[in-house]
């Protein structure tokens, strides 16, 4: 079977309906840090969580893939309503985790291992791919990120911004529904954020559905098919990015005001 015919391939899956959301709670001891969140995440779409700091848009974003476990809410991915609140059974939960893949605020590479080796683990001890197949879903990912001279570079001879690409191509080596980035700008300095923003925006032209929790507006403006706006665990905003920016509402406006001029 080619790679181009295997599940795993770099082609990501299309998700046919929108993930839904419903009721998702959290909480930690007295501190509610999601209270009860409706959220549709639309198939092919970039949306993008914004909210100050402690709001809970990490939170959100981790709860689709149950790193953060809900107190109470369903999730469904098109073929029903999931209670996540229940305990669930192993295969369930790597069931929920197959459809999205994370890419984290600090890389996670392994430092013993090369860029290609880091990328190729995943689709070799998750999904069960050969390793010839493996080695050529990292090559291609590696490539699709401009890495393809870096393949047997180990992470401690990359840049920061070159070791937040290679973890996006691991995460697209697994072909997911949805890709998750929780603030994968925020550990890098604005040159070479600006390189992980235009992988970023260049993934967003292909119409796959990224959800991207972070503070840079501009990549909400410029990237962005959804704006969501988060405060207390309550969205306060969810639509169209230029009504997000053109907002009259007072709280709105103070965030953009403030988080513009940083």
């Amino acid at each position: 079977m080619s790679a181009i015919e295997n599940p795993t391939s770099l082609e990501a899956r299309a998700a046919r309906e929108p993930l839904k959301l419903r009721s998702i709670t959290k909480r930690f001891g007295a501190l509610t840090a999601l209270d009860h969140v409706d959220l549709d995440i639309e198939p092919g779409k970039t949306t993008v969580l914004l909210g100050p700091s402690g709001s809970g848009k990490s939170t959100l974003l981790r709860s689709i893939n149950l790193l953060e476990k809900p107190d109470e809410g369903t999730l469904d991915f098109g073929s029903g309503p999931i209670d996540v609140s229940r305990k669930l059974a192993e295969q369930k939960i790597r069931e929920i985790r197959r459809h999205s893949t994370m890419v984290f605020q600090q890389f996670n590479l392994f430092p013993h291992l090369t860029a290609l080796e880091n990328v190729t683990l995943a689709p070799v001890k998750s999904r069960g791919v050969a390793k010839v197949e493996a080695r050529e879903l990292g090559m291609t990912a590696l490539t699709r990120v401009g890495l393809a001279g870096k393949v047997d570079s180990y992470p401690a001879r990359l840049s920061g911004g070159q070791q937040q690409r290679v973890a996006i191509a691991r995460a697209l080596a697994l072909s997911p529904d949805y890709l998750l980035f929780d603030e994968p700008t925020s550990a890098l300095d604005p040159e070479l954020a600006a390189e992980v923003i235009a992988v970023l925006s260049s993934l967003a032209s292909e119409h796959r559905t990224l959800v991207v929790v972070t503070h840079s507006l501009q990549f909400a403006r410029r990237v962005a098919d959804r704006v969501v706006f988060l405060e207390d665990g309550k969205i306060l905003f969810n639509g169209e990015p230029d009504d997000f920016f053109e907002s009259q509402d007072e709280r709105l406006r103070r965030f953009v005001n403030v988080v513009g001029s940083v």
